[in-house]
């Protein structure tokens, strides 16, 4: 009963971060070893897949920011031409992955992501 507790606050903490976020089409809460713990993704998007590839994009981000000095890795930034897919850490188990469109206002998506983020790790201690 408690895990579904914990993906029921989970769901409500990225369905209210995609509601104070304008431009942000869904996130998800993924393991660090790539599989959901809860997500508000668009129809259209396979949540194994995204799963699997923002733990993995999240695990050479580390590997880049080591290897080259840069400290503590932040985020991982994807920007295609119609929008962003924006992966960070939320805690030692757990990733952060979140799709905006091309007009969402940038600042707002990490700030609220950062949020979000500890709002995840808080829930899930």
């Amino acid at each position: 009963m408690a895990e579904k507790d914990l993906t029921n606050r989970l769901t409500e903490t990225l369905r209210s971060f995609q509601a104070s976020t304008p431009g942000v089409l869904g996130a998800a809460v993924i393991s660090s070893d790539g599989f959901a713990i809860a997500s508000e993704l668009p129809t259209s998007v396979e949540e194994r897949r995204v799963a699997a590839m923002a733990a993995a994009m999240l695990a050479l981000g580390e590997q880049t920011t080591s290897e080259f000095e840069h400290g503590r890795l932040e985020r991982v930034f994807v920007e295609g031409t119609d929008g962003y897919t924006i992966i960070m850490s939320a805690g030692p188990e757990a990733v952060l992955s979140t799709v905006a469109r091309k007009d969402a206002k940038m600042g707002l998506v990490f700030l609220q992501m950062e949020r979000t983020a500890e709002a995840i790790r808080k829930a899930m201690a």
